[in-house]
């Protein structure tokens, strides 16, 4: 087959479409993408199989900005008898001489009705899995990193199925990373700098980049969401903001605020190792503050968020990453940079920039 099928933000097909045309485009793999708009998943069709293949093994999915998830198709769209839908999938399987798989996920785009397609995704996993198994198409027992199997139900009737591979795809189902808000925390704003931490830093690194006593600065930290994620890290956190913080997260003595405009704090001392930013501001505004920081090495490490228009989203945050980019190669930072429009973002994407010279 030469498609792929993959997921996003319902919203956010085109921004998706766009992405992955670009980004193919520089191994010389062309195609056209099929979408509808909010459908939450987008399929791109290939000129050249063999390139495509190339393309998909080759790339880093964890560079993809927009794109939750991604896996090469098996078959046209499906279509399951009410009385017996496995018989659909286990048949696709077998003629596309699918073997050695260790698990398969039944999936559902992240729109209002593709969620009422839950629970028929929950009842559908084990017997399927089942009959995979006693048809060869499934290992024995479940290996996370052997390739996966994927079924997109479209509906109770339809249903795509694909393949990805443990070493480069999203290891959770839907792709989405699903949180608990913290009854303690002030807003649900909080949920992104969870996510972003648990997206962008190795847990493996937890202990010594996301450590007890560092000190943290938040710009536009009001009503204090991400404040809440540094202060239950046990850090020192300076809040920027004019308007006033919750009262919970300055009794815990953790947090000094003060009413500054966060385009013009600068600190005093260069002790600070993360800076986070969560601004309703310009994109390319915010961009040239976080530059700053960096290049001043007023931090080590931020995470902050660039809100988007309603048109031109990928053109958009191109444009601004290039020049947040050759500000920092100007000035000769050696950097590490991440941007993903995490599960709890909006209108927005989160951008995560490392100085990997420590000061």
């Amino acid at each position: 087959m030469k498609q792929l099928l993959l997921y996003c933000r319902a919203g956010f097909e085109k921004e998706c479409a766009a992405e992955i045309q670009a980004q193919a485009a520089k191994y010389d793999v062309f195609g056209f993408c099929k979408l509808t708009a909010n459908s939450a998943y987008v399929i791109f069709e290939a000129y050249d199989a063999d390139g495509l293949a190339t393309f998909y093994t080759e790339y880093d999915f964890n560079q993809f900005i927009f794109i939750r998830q991604w896996c090469l198709l098996q078959a046209d769209l499906l279509s399951f008898e009410p009385t017996d839908r496995i018989a659909a999938v286990l048949d696709a399987a077998l003629t596309a001489e699918l073997s050695g798989f260790g698990e398969v996920r039944v999936e559902y785009p992240d729109t209002n009705d593709g969620k009422t397609l839950s629970t028929l995704a929950r009842k559908l996993t084990v017997p399927l899995r089942q009959a995979l198994r006693k048809a060869g198409v499934l290992l024995a027992k479940e290996n996370k990193r052997a390739p996966v199997l994927h079924l997109l139900l479209i509906s109770g009737q339809q249903g795509y199925l694909g393949v990805s591979y443990a070493e480069n795809n999203s290891p959770l189902e839907n792709g989405i990373l699903r949180l608990k808000f913290p009854n303690e925390a002030p807003s649900r704003s909080t949920l992104k700098l969870e996510e972003a931490f648990i997206q962008f830093i190795p847990k493996a690194q937890w202990e010594t980049r996301l450590a007890s006593g560092m000190r943290a600065v938040d710009l536009g930290a009001c009503p204090g969401g991400w404040t809440y994620q540094l202060v239950r890290r046990s850090m020192m956190v300076t809040a920027i903001d004019n308007g006033p913080m919750a009262q919970s997260l300055m009794d815990t003595g953790q947090v000094k605020h003060l009413m500054i405009d966060g385009f013009k704090f600068e600190p005093q001392k260069q002790n600070v190792y993360w800076l986070v930013c969560d601004m309703i501001e310009q994109p390319k505004r915010v961009a040239d503050r976080i530059a700053d920081w960096i290049i001043n090495k007023w931090c080590q490490e931020s995470i902050f968020n660039l809100k988007l228009p309603m048109k031109k989203r990928y053109e958009t945050v191109q444009e601004i990453l290039e020049s947040f980019e050759q500000r920092l190669q100007t000035a000769g930072i050696k950097y590490q940079l991440q941007v993903k429009h995490l599960y709890h973002d909006r209108e927005e994407v989160t951008v995560h920039v490392r100085n990997l010279v420590m000061r």
